[in-house]
């Protein structure tokens, strides 16, 4: 007796698995996506060339090492995919990045601008007390030198996973701080001891390792970019689903 699984679904037994998982909403929600992606660019007069494609087909064989042919084949067959399939994959990516630039390649630079202090960084230390007295003994020790700041994170933090880091949070943004907190930090000089602040949490002492100014750089850049048309594919998702009533023999969206 062959006691081997044989894998062959059927589309109804994917979809109803799907909605089993509670994640049909979810695909088809990226379906829609696409079409209305689709959509915009025809009306942009955009489109992905054969050589576009293959140059990212490369860029990602490489970045999968994918050095052979035979490597790609079996790559593919892994993910239950047809190189068509990988094509046609590659281009709604493009197309993507494409209607991207074009809506809102020209508007990230002024976004970044007008929200720089929003992108500034600290490297930033802090620890965290119950007790007020406690925080300013270890303020006043900490200035004298009679205990570093790493140590006193170590011994005294409340939280327990800062105080196995000695109390560091790493690189954070402005927007990550507290609103009351914010502009101490961001205005301290680099080692500069900040606190007792007080909170809901307890009491906080803060030190600056270094700050890092804002940059666009090309990461940020396609970040802020990703945003902006997320924004705007959400808008367009939200206006099509208010506006039009979808099929609910389907049921998709119900």
């Amino acid at each position: 007796m062959n006691n081997q699984l044989q894998i062959v679904m059927e589309p109804d037994e994917i979809i109803n698995f799907l909605k089993t998982e509670i994640k049909l909403k979810e695909i088809c929600t990226r379906v829609l996506y696409q079409r209305i992606i689709e959509k915009a660019a025809l009306q942009k007069g955009i489109n992905v060339t054969t050589e576009e494609i293959e140059i990212e087909a490369n860029r990602q064989r490489r970045e999968k090492r994918l050095e052979k042919a035979s490597d790609t084949v079996r790559w593919l067959e892994k993910q239950m995919l047809t190189p068509l399939d990988w094509e046609v994959g590659i281009r709604n990516l493009l197309l993507k990045q494409k209607l991207a630039l074009t809506l809102f390649g020209k508007e990230v630079e002024q976004f970044f601008i007008q929200n720089r202090s929003k992108f500034e960084q600290v490297v930033l230390y802090q620890f965290i007390v119950k007790d007020e007295k406690l925080a300013q003994e270890l303020y006043y020790q900490i200035e004298e030198a009679e205990i570093s700041f790493y140590q006193a994170a170590r011994l005294h933090d409340i939280d327990q996973n800062r105080r196995y880091k000695c109390g560091y949070e790493g690189k954070v943004y402005r927007w990550a701080v507290m609103p009351q907190i914010a502009p101490l930090v961001f205005s301290a000089s680099v080692r500069q001891l900040v606190g007792p602040i007080k909170t809901e949490i307890g009491y906080h002492l803060f030190m600056v390792e270094d700050y890092i100014p804002a940059e666009l750089t090309s990461n940020r850049y396609q970040e802020i970019l990703d945003n902006m048309f997320q924004q705007w594919l959400n808008a367009e998702f939200d206006y099509i689903y208010s506006n039009f009533e979808l099929s609910s023999s389907s049921g998709f969206f119900s």
